[in-house]
């Protein structure tokens, strides 16, 4: 195909386009000189050498199929630009994937230093449960060489791949830690079905969420002569506010090795409620003798009664557990045994098979049930001004 271009004296005009698949730019200026843009095409051309010129009646005629020639050639040469890059960044993809038989480029500053575990697909409990997979992950947290950041690292990634550290050994790159994470959520799940388990037995326990009544896993190391980062196993804790405030509630945790949990009562109340709680007892001690020493109670957590060899017995054998009256008190008085005490607190344990069976939430409502008394009457007495009625008191 021949496109023809009239000759003008002083004025531009625009050539029918050549072709759909390239189009070639012609001006027409002052004595009929043409440029086809080759630069900007991929190819190179030249006024005076493009294939195909010629005159036709006096006007200057232009052979398009000459163009579309070299426009295709063009083309094929970026299409084969293309297609040579595109196996490099596959290649490098596999690579990636490929695990220890493949090569990574390493950015300056990094090295390899492990390789990540892929974490189990089976073995995970419904909702409501806790697995075999949790305890046995935080088994692993009890055992000194693997409760640090590097192991936690490595057994925290969902696939089989290789983790990067820097040389300087301060920080590791930020990856997914799907083992923990799906063992948190397996244990987020649980805390959300023993709510509802819990506000049944004690209404003065509000359904929040999971959230804000879970304990992080990581360990605050600053003022502790262990140094290990990550707690040994989950826990939360249930009051009318939640995980945080001054009020008696319960606290459940799970630990594998048969030292799951679940307590009850107030732990190391600050000096202004433990005051209040001593001045109450010291007018009135009759309804927390009478709870810690009911039937129930005792068959659940020992005698109300100090163990002759000081261990826990009931609320009695704490740590901080003072060995004189605490001051302002005669170390004569009547209820020297309840005002010893820094702590008011019960506890009860479960093997790990019950820990993993389908009734365990069930299981630690019934406890529950039994410590209930014990935490209403603790909030009562951390009350100010709190007077016990005659029906209490009788």
């Amino acid at each position: 195909m021949d496109v023809e271009v009239e000759e003008s004296v002083g004025r531009e005009e625009v050539p029918v386009k050549p072709t759909t698949r390239q189009r070639a730019k012609v001006d027409v200026k002052g004595k009929g000189s043409a440029v086809a843009k080759g630069e900007e095409s991929g190819y190179e051309s030249d006024n005076d050498d493009i294939e195909g010129r010629g005159t036709k009646n006096g006007k200057k005629v232009y052979d398009s199929d000459a163009l579309d020639e070299d426009s295709a050639s063009v083309s094929e040469k970026g299409k084969r630009a293309r297609t040579s890059r595109s196996p490099r960044k596959k290649s490098k993809k596999r690579d990636e994937s490929e695990g220890e038989d493949s090569e990574l480029e390493l950015e300056e500053g990094q090295e390899v230093v492990g390789r990540v575990v892929k974490a189990p697909k089976e073995g995970w409990a419904s909702p409501g449960m806790v697995s075999k997979n949790t305890l046995e992950f935080l088994g692993k947290l009890k055992q000194k060489e693997c409760n640090d950041r590097k192991w936690f690292k490595l057994h925290g990634t969902p696939f089989s791949g290789l983790l990067l550290f820097p040389p300087d050994g301060d920080r590791m790159l930020r990856l997914p830690e799907p083992i923990y994470r799906r063992a948190e959520q397996e244990w987020k799940d649980f805390v959300e079905a023993f709510t509802d388990v819990l506000a049944e037995v004690d209404n003065q326990i509000p359904h929040l969420p999971p959230k804000d009544v879970i304990h992080r896993i990581y360990r605050d190391v600053r003022f502790s002569n262990d140094k290990t980062p990550y707690k040994k196993g989950f826990s939360a804790s249930f009051s009318r506010s939640g995980r945080k405030g001054a009020f008696a509630g319960y606290h459940l945790a799970v630990k594998p090795g048969n030292e799951s949990l679940i307590a009850a009562g107030v732990w190391c109340p600050g000096k202004n409620e433990l005051a209040t709680i001593r001045s109450n007892l010291q007018r009135n001690s009759r309804r927390l003798r009478d709870i810690i020493s009911s039937p129930t109670f005792v068959k659940y957590f020992g005698k109300a009664e100090p163990h002759p060899s000081g261990e826990r017995q009931n609320i009695f054998g704490q740590e901080d557990e003072l060995k004189k009256a605490p001051k302002g008190v005669d170390k004569d008085h009547k209820d020297i045994d309840l005002l010893r005490c820094r702590s008011y607190a019960v506890a009860y344990r479960f093997t790990d098979e019950e820990v993993m069976s389908e009734g365990f939430k069930e299981k630690v409502g019934e406890v529950v049930e039994v410590m209930r008394p014990f935490v209403h009457c603790l909030n009562d007495l951390m009350t100010v001004g709190f007077e016990m009625s005659e029906s209490e008191s009788a």
